[in-house]
């Protein structure tokens, strides 16, 4: 019998759900195609004149033409610490941080470090797409916990505990949530912390959308909450979404110092250092005001308020009103198994999965399906595009799923 050309681990990795929603939904505008995308998480916004400046006087000087520690420059490392010291009130000193290249290899990184071969990760589900891909590419298991929009998809400690083994390690805790945009109380963050320092597993907390919480809410890290986690913590953070920095890809992760270090022991085979000219450019909006993403934010929270208003004025259609992040996760299980007109017939959905490419095919609107994220029958749509683009979205999605018999 032939080897398979593709190594089992990696033909077991799905691809990244809401890149392909956007590739698909930039492939159809490249042709031609009105398409409105609510597929990727990236705000529609710059990034900030005095960062693009620093990476532009960064260009021009030699020193950044060469190699730099694997772990990231020095001065962006000590500037995350002050910056998390700030933001987070978490005091971590310069060696206990990693700078990755984007947010996506600080989770690859951390689990990949952490986890050994049928270790669990505990995942409060809706997840965002990538967690469970990267857990099982170190060898763990990713255990979900499921939280319904009846509990603005917040898991419960009696949840938590219900997926409790012994090969339990890790808890995944994201406060606001991508794909819900759902944020935990402090109450909730404090509880679920004790909770699992009482049982000894490790918190992996992924706080890039520290910045983004509306109507007062605030944000919570646990790392600072529960400091009887101990050093048991690792927080992951990057510049993309504050700063409107998604495609210059520098993260971040933060932990106790062996594990950093052997995480930059890994990502020191794996990639080097991440290009010295966006770290610079990094350092310069870490260490900068947040006068940006508050800005962002006032449109955030007015297109929030009209996708939320205009999803549920579908019937068939449940949004709850998300407290953080730019996305709302629509119950759309109402809809599924009814009638829609096409453009060839009539169709039937049964899942999220088959009404996101009916609704794309048929009125050229990108979401992503609740497959990407957990069950089926729930769609994600971002808000962090233009006010016009979310109108007009929103008007032909009432249009076309108003109709459904």
């Amino acid at each position: 019998m032939p080897a398979a050309r593709v190594s089992q681990r990696i033909s077991a990795i799905a691809e990244s759900a809401t890149l392909a929603v956007d590739a698909k939904a930039k492939a159809l505008k490249a042709a031609g195609r009105p398409v409105i995308g609510f597929g990727a998480g990236e705000p529609d916004f710059p990034t900030p004149g005095y960062i693009v400046q620093a990476a532009i006087d960064a260009a021009s000087q030699p020193k950044y033409h060469r190699y730099s520690p694997a772990g990231g420059l020095p001065e962006l490392k000590q500037a995350i610490a002050d910056k998390t010291l700030r933001d987070s009130g978490y005091k971590a000193e310069a060696s206990q941080v990693l700078v990755t290249n984007g947010g996506k290899q600080a989770v690859y990184n951390t689990f990949a470090t952490l986890v050994d071969p049928g270790d669990e990760v505990i995942v409060p589900t809706p997840f965002w797409t990538t967690y469970p891909e990267a857990i099982r590419l170190a060898g763990g298991v990713p255990v979900e916990v499921f939280a319904g929009p009846e509990q603005d998809y917040l898991v419960t400690v009696e949840q938590l505990e219900a997926a409790l083994t012994e090969r339990t390690k890790i808890l995944l805790f994201v406060s606001p949530s991508n794909p819900t945009g759902s944020v935990y109380s402090p109450e909730q963050v404090r509880e679920i912390g004790l909770w699992a320092a009482s049982k000894g597993l490790w918190v992996v907390t992924d706080e890039i959308y520290e910045h983004l919480t509306y109507d007062g809410v605030p944000f919570t890290s646990i790392a600072t909450a529960v400091p009887e986690l101990g050093d048991k913590v690792v927080i992951l953070n990057g510049v993309a979404k504050t700063y409107a920095m998604t495609g210059w890809r520098v993260g971040w992760m933060i932990g106790p110092a062996d594990v950093i270090k052997a995480a930059t022991n890994l990502q020191s085979h794996a990639t080097s250092n991440v290009s010295n000219i966006p770290q610079v450019a990094a350092l310069a909006a870490v260490s900068g005001p947040l006068t940006a993403v508050d800005e962002m934010k006032v449109a955030f929270d007015r297109r929030r308020k009209a996708i939320v208003a205009g999803l549920n004025a579908i019937d068939g259609v449940e949004c709850p009103t998300p407290k953080g992040a730019f996305y709302v996760y629509a119950d759309v299980r109402g809809l599924l198994g009814k009638e829609f007109e096409t453009a060839n017939g009539t169709a039937r959905p049964q899942t999220s999965a088959e009404l996101a490419a009916l609704i794309l095919d048929e009125v050229e609107v990108a979401v992503v399906p609740g497959e990407a994220f957990g069950p089926s029958g729930y769609l994600r749509l971002s808000y962090a595009l233009g006010d016009d683009d979310l109108a007009t979205g929103v008007a032909r999605l009432q249009a076309f799923l108003g109709k459904a018999k």
